[in-house]
């Protein structure tokens, strides 16, 4: 497909809210929505988390940078990225003629959103804070890099975040 490009692609950390309000973006806008992680299941018949615990992390953020690939080429609405989509410098190139909105969370509201959860690859080990507060430090530059708009979803709803969102994008904010 050529000339097809999503109206709005949603990044950030785990917890942000991408999917919550990646959905809601999608039905105000009257577009559809998509989560390349759920793409990744869909194609691989595995959770995430199983993908990186029997193939490891570089296995799957290269099936992530080729999920992103195509459906940017394949999808018109709202596409939700995984919070690690940004690590991939091919992934981060990709990006660079869409609207992305970028989701900030803070530590402590993104661990209590997440509940620190074991059932995320990368937040599980001894000190689940310790690893979303490195992993936040570490994805903030490169978030902010790809991104053409931020949000910040502490303490927000996410229909008000989406109303930011929106207003954002018709530049009514």
């Amino acid at each position: 497909m050529t000339g097809v490009q999503p109206v709005l692609v949603v990044v950030g950390p785990p917890g942000a809210g991408k999917t919550t309000v990646g959905r809601l973006a999608a039905e105000r806008l009257g577009v559809p929505f998509r989560d390349v992680d759920e793409d990744i299941v869909a194609a691989t018949g595995k959770a995430i988390g199983d993908i990186f615990t029997e193939d490891g992390e570089p296995a799957f953020r290269k099936l992530e940078e080729e999920a992103v690939r195509r459906a940017l080429v394949e999808h018109d609405g709202v596409l939700a990225l995984g919070g690690g989509a940004v690590l991939a410098p091919g992934t981060r190139a990709l990006l660079a003629d869409h609207r992305v909105v970028f989701l900030n969370v803070g530590l402590a509201e993104g661990a209590r959103r997440t509940g620190l959860s074991t059932a995320r690859p990368l937040l599980a080990g001894l000190n689940p804070r310790a690893t979303f507060r490195a992993l936040l430090e570490a994805r903030l530059p490169l978030y902010r890099e790809v991104a053409t708009i931020e949000i910040s979803t502490d303490g927000i709803e996410p229909t008000r975040v989406v109303d930011l969102v929106v207003a954002e994008l018709t530049g009514t904010g």
